[in-house]
């Protein structure tokens, strides 16, 4: 596969979904560097640098001849990482949910020769692609909904959890404040509120709010939708008890200790599942009508090994974006909005092509 405008992309933080999206980009034909403090066990299929990116020369040197970087560390890194990259005029692609950290990338975009695009996972990113291309079939929309829920597939215990995604993320997405749109006021509102019941593929689920998970939707679509917001999914009796230990045990005042205790006590399970409810309601022709993506993603093989779904969703979408940008499909400089990428274009990449051949129900053991 022919690269037009990336040839070597640095990934940083090669834990379990860096370490498959750099394996993904490499098969893929990109000429791959990954980054961390401490070197995997496991060979690597890429070439590999030990090295701090909080040093800011250490990150300078492993940026240095790159044409891209890809940030799979945690949120608090990113921005030192994206301001390195506008610096030194190099691609940049991040997973972040944090709003700040995409704030200051925005205002990095303005003057970077090349394209800064944060919020490409799975929420924000995958599900922000899925309701706009619903949305868009609609004369008028009502309403865009996004849910989505990385669970174990049989949970145990009344959180009914397992912290197989950054716990330093989960408890941001808990704690900070989100943005919605509601009878068209663009606002922001608590999270772990507006509990409402789902079912996907027959499993009941609750889902509220959380922070982050519909990256720039609100801006994109203020003035033309008049209600959009993004919930989180679990198990019913989940949001009850994180609520609870944040408020009631008074956790959210020490963030890094919640953050221990609750994956200490969950920690990551190999048998999971994500479930994605993406709706979108409206007119056309005069009509009111509702259109829904709704699937449960398990784990999947990918060169000859198990992978956990929330790391191969999460690195798929970043790599299909990449591949997007690198062959001409997006925007060479500027800030890319998640919405703003095709899905039919998402689903036509190597990697966009394995959310769509992915099997959607439980495989048979």
């Amino acid at each position: 596969m022919t690269q037009d405008r990336i040839n070597r992309i640095a990934v940083l933080g090669v834990g379990g979904v860096g370490s498959l999206a750099a394996t993904l980009l490499q098969d893929t034909g990109f000429e791959v560097t990954g980054v961390d403090v401490r070197a995997p066990g496991d060979d690597l299929p890429y070439r590999f640098l030990t090295a701090s990116v909080t040093d800011p020369l250490q990150l300078a040197q492993v940026l240095k001849e790159q044409d891209a970087v890809l940030s799979c560390l945690p949120y608090s890194l990113n921005k030192a990482v994206a301001q390195a990259a506008a610096a030194q005029g190099l691609f940049y692609f991040d997973l972040t949910e944090d709003v700040p950290t995409t704030q200051l990338i925005l205002e990095l975009a303005e003057h970077s020769a090349k394209l800064m695009a944060p919020q490409c996972g799975l929420a924000p990113g995958f599900v922000g692609i899925v309701g706009a291309h619903l949305a868009e079939q609609f004369d008028e929309v009502r309403a865009i909904k996004l849910r989505v829920g990385a669970l174990p597939q049989h949970p145990t215990g009344l959180l009914a959890y397992s912290f197989n995604w950054s716990p330093e993320g989960v408890v941001n997405e808990y704690l900070n404040d989100c943005e919605v749109i509601e009878d068209g006021e663009h606002k922001w509102v608590s999270p772990m509120e507006w509990i409402e019941t789902v079912h996907v593929n027959g499993v009941r689920l609750e889902a509220f709010t959380t922070s982050g998970g519909l990256g720039t939707m609100c801006d994109t679509y203020k003035d033309r939708v008049l209600n959009i917001d993004y919930k989180t999914m679990r198990y019913p009796g989940h949001c009850r008890l994180m609520n609870f230990f944040f408020h009631e045990l008074l956790m959210r005042d020490d963030r890094e200790l919640a953050g221990k205790i609750l994956k200490n006590a969950k920690p990551p399970v190999d048998e999971d599942v994500v479930h994605v409810h993406v709706s979108a309601e409206g007119t056309q022709n005069g009509c009111m009508n509702r259109r829904e993506f709704v699937r449960s993603y398990y784990p999947l093989e990918i060169n000859g090994r198990r992978w956990r779904a929330i790391a191969w969703t999460t690195a798929s979408s970043v790599a299909a974006v990449v591949e997007m940008v690198s062959n001409g499909r997006l925007p060479e400089q500027g800030f890319l909005r998640q919405e703003d990428i095709v899905l039919e274009d998402f689903f036509a990449t190597v990697n966009g092509a394995r959310w769509k051949a992915a099997e959607v129900r439980r495989p048979v053991v």
